[in-house]
């Protein structure tokens, strides 16, 4: 944990969330290996239901895995990804886009 100076007396304790991100990604995705592993069980008319509910672990595991990156990279708002996208281009050669400055 890191303690920073919130502008008066008090300090304010920042954890890294992306460690929770992380967590919750790798969980949601164990759950959907499991339940893709076990198949389907029970009444047939059940079994759309099933497949959406491990569609949308998947579906939801990348996202937290994705959210989980962003944070640990440091990137937390849609200028510092802009940045970070513009750097990749210079560094590759490429002219910066029209609307960059």
């Amino acid at each position: 944990m890191e303690t920073a100076e919130n502008g008066g007396d008090n300090d304010k304790i920042l954890i890294n969330s992306h460690w929770y991100w992380a967590i919750a990604s790798v969980s949601q995705l164990g759950w959907a290996v499991s339940s893709y592993r076990r198949g389907y069980t029970g009444d047939h008319r059940f079994m759309p239901l099933k497949a959406f509910a491990v569609a949308s672990l998947f579906l939801g595991a990348s996202a937290s895995a994705s959210v989980a990156f962003l944070k640990a990279s440091g990137i937390h708002k849609v200028e510092d990804l802009m940045g970070v996208g513009a750097s990749i281009r210079s560094g590759l050669g490429i002219r910066p886009r029209t609307g960059d400055k």
